[in-house]
């Protein structure tokens, strides 16, 4: 999801009720615009909206080039959206797989890539990537998934100890499933890893983010459940901890 759903909207709610003035991004223009005229209306700001797919090619350096040309100033960057997919790799649509890695991966670091000099420039900023949980082990039934948000949080990482030294903060948030439109999008919505546990709602996923890049955290694991699995995988013989992964992921 981006601005206009789940954890990106929440997002978006809650940089309003602090007084920012926000740049929303997505696919959805109706709901963008519907947004934009709760926000406003709700909080003394202001609500650029861009509908653009990210994962089109160009989507990054036509938002970064418009915002600029417009003077706007960026103090914050939230990288939110993405897509899952769910199922057998070989059986897999490319298509699929390959808008997967434009958006979760190439969109974000290219994203990234172009606020992070601005910040630079400006001398201070904060980037959240949304990451997730399952940035800490491979995951079968949803391979490319999970290995784009391995790169997520590795990028992330990466990154924040290069910025750090210009006073610029970089968070990977990584969630564990959450109610938001992202499980129906995957079509996993009976899988064992949404239904065996109540999920967190993407509001509260969304305050305990903007706490952590407010407070330059940058590795935040949503949920004390899921920081013991992040953490136990290290430990974990790397066949067994996908043989696990995969028995979480199928269907009942």
């Amino acid at each position: 999801t981006g601005a206009s759903g789940g954890i990106g909207l929440e997002m978006a709610r809650i940089h309003a009720r602090n007084g920012d003035d926000l740049v929303l991004v997505a696919r959805s223009e109706d709901k963008l615009l519907e947004l934009k005229r709760a926000l406003e209306k709700a909080e003394d700001i202001e609500v650029q909206v861009i509908v653009k797919d990210l994962a089109s090619p160009d989507a990054a350096r036509e938002i970064h080039s418009g915002l600029t040309s417009e003077g706007v100033k960026i103090d914050y960057l939230i990288n939110n959206a993405g897509i899952g997919d769910y199922g057998l790799f070989h059986e897999s649509s490319w298509e699929k797989q390959a808008a997967m890695i434009d958006l979760n991966v190439k969109s974000l670091t290219r994203l990234a890539h172009l606020f992070s000099a601005d910040m630079v420039r400006q001398g201070s900023g904060r980037i959240m990537n949304v990451a997730s949980t399952a940035s800490f082990q491979p995951g079968p039934l949803m391979s490319v998934y999970y290995a784009t948000k391995h790169y997520v949080l590795a990028f992330s990482e990466a990154i924040a100890q290069e910025l750090d030294e210009y006073g610029i903060t970089v968070t990977a948030l990584c969630p564990g499933p959450t109610e938001s439109g992202f499980q129906k999008q995957a079509k996993m919505e009976e899988s064992r890893l949404v239904t065996t546990f109540p999920l967190p709602s993407a509001r509260e996923v969304a305050e305990y983010g903007y706490r952590a890049m407010m407070n330059g955290k940058r590795v935040a694991v949503h949920g004390m459940m899921n920081k013991f699995l992040a953490q136990s995988v290290r430990f974990a013989p790397r066949k067994l901890s996908t043989a696990v992964v995969r028995k979480l992921q199928e269907t009942r």
